[in-house]
């Protein structure tokens, strides 16, 4: 048994057009090449002079905190935001996956089965054929077919589908850049989520700390004037101290439960049962701060800046699809296959049928149709670009920011310190001098209340110091290290 399909010459005629559509195809994508960032070479605030992009460490190999690494971890597993960016790049896979077919010929098999009754007075091409002539009774016509067939094939000389596929290409891994810079930014979130949780708690321990040393300077006041010794004036200032203490710790607990909520909805699940046994803020190692002299090639790496380009080259690539429908189209439609009005003789010899008809279409006229879309497809290449600039702006920016926080953090955290230091001692000293009826209680109260404040103020600071750290890791996509300190 043997299958009559196309002649031998026949079928090498259409190999060879599939091949040549995918060798010789010509390319109407203009050439593309990265634009210039419109930024300095280097960054603000730094002495040193620009010098090669830094090694960026990851979030695990500077986060030394056990409940922080959990934290980070249950979100990256849990949270929908990002859950949603990991299923945009696959919905942007499996269209690549689409739009890639269209450069492969489409190869069907069909069957069919025809049984037709034609009438004994029926006068039609397929009567007098079988019967020839007049007929005393019906007739009755059965077929069977099969054959497989290519439909519509593409011939990209032009490189219309090819265009097509790298446009897609390229939105596939602008796709795959957004969901690394929500990871990155879900990192971020979560570290400064808990380092909020973190100040607020030490916060409000310094204002119940202050509630119960004012609630002990009350008791001896009240004492003091119940035995002559003092005055009713120094009894009301005591407890408007005490009420404004309590009214922090009532609005820090407050602002405690909302940064829980808030870290909930990063995680995407419950907190995890530990973290009411966390250590102060003040425990925490920050990571030391960026190496000086940083290039703005860096920006370049980011995920959101690679994105922006994905999404100038996927413009670009549409460029030549554009082009492109100003030349012929080349579509080939051929089949092959038996036919038998029996079905035991469906596959014998002398029962092959074939077809090949290829066929161009050439625009000739259009409305302006196709130079319509080349000029949209232009112009969307420069609304890319824009963008593409934009984003590295916005980039430069945001290390700019970090940067210019971290130059004059030390010496804040050190003025801040010493401010603290001394604050308490001035509040020590008050009191002694109270204590020993040198001074009224008003003076206690200012020391205290500068006390107070400056602790306030220190916890504060710390807390910017940690978020201008992960600020850091956010801008760079990672936390710069110099080559020793990654080793």
């Amino acid at each position: 048994m043997r299958f009559p399909f196309l002649s031998l010459k026949t079928a090498s005629a259409v190999a060879l057009a599939v091949v040549l559509s995918g060798c010789t195809s010509l390319t109407m994508v203009p050439d593309y090449e990265r634009p210039d960032a419109p930024v300095d070479d280097a960054f603000p605030y730094s002495d040193a002079a620009a010098t090669a992009a830094p090694q960026l460490a990851g979030w695990r190999a500077v986060v030394t905190d056990p409940t922080l690494g959990t934290l980070i971890e249950t979100a990256l597993e849990y949270n929908r935001d990002l859950r949603v960016a990991v299923l945009n790049v696959e919905r942007a896979r499996a269209l690549y996956r689409v739009q890639r077919s269209d450069s492969l010929p489409t190869v069907n098999a069909e069957g069919s089965y025809l049984r037709q009754r034609i009438g004994e007075n029926a006068s039609i091409g397929a009567a007098s054929a079988a019967g020839g002539g007049a007929r005393s009774e019906p007739l009755t016509i059965e077929q069977y077919s099969a054959e497989g067939a290519v439909s519509a094939y593409e011939l990209d000389l032009f490189g219309r589908v090819r265009s097509l596929n790298a446009e897609a290409l390229e939105t596939y891994f602008a796709t795959e850049e957004a969901r690394r810079s929500a990871e990155i930014s879900l990192v971020a979130e979560v570290a400064n989520a808990y380092f909020r949780l973190l100040a607020d708690r030490e916060r409000q321990q310094i204002a119940q700390d202050t509630v119960t040393s004012q609630q002990d300077s009350l008791t001896l006041t009240q004492e003091l004037v119940d035995n002559g010794l003092g005055n009713a004036l120094d009894v009301q200032r005591v407890e408007t101290s005490v009420q404004r203490a309590r009214a922090d710790a009532a609005a820090l607990e407050t602002q405690i439960r909302r940064d829980e909520n808030a870290l909930r909805l990063l995680l995407g699940t419950g907190l995890p049962s530990g973290l009411s046994e966390t250590p102060s803020l003040s425990e925490i190692d920050v990571p030391e701060a960026a190496p000086a002299g940083l290039s703005s090639d860096v920006l370049l790496a980011r995920p959101d800046v690679l994105a922006a380009e994905r999404r100038l080259r996927a413009a670009n690539a549409n460029i030549g699809a554009a082009r492109a429908a100003f030349f012929p189209r080349i579509l080939l439609t051929a089949s092959a296959g038996s036919t038998s009005s029996e079905l035991s003789s469906l596959f014998s010899g002398g029962t092959g049928v074939w077809s090949f008809a290829p066929s161009v279409s050439l625009p000739i006229f259009t409305g302006g149709r196709n130079l319509a879309q080349l000029s949209g497809a232009k112009i969307d290449r420069d609304i890319a670009l824009s963008e593409y600039e934009k984003s590295i702006q916005a980039a430069f920016r945001d290390v700019a920011d970090v940067l210019a926080t971290n130059a004059t953090l030390a010496e804040r955290m050190d003025a801040t310190q010493k401010l603290a230091d001394a604050a308490a001692a001035t509040f020590k000293l008050a009191d002694a001098r109270f204590q020993n009826g040198v001074d009224d209680y008003l003076a206690v109260l200012d020391a205290q209340r500068a006390d107070y404040a400056a602790q306030q103020e220190l916890v504060l600071l710390k807390l910017e110091a940690a978020t201008n750290a992960v600020e850091i890791y956010r801008a760079f996509a990672g936390f710069p290290v110099a080559a020793d300190a990654e080793n």
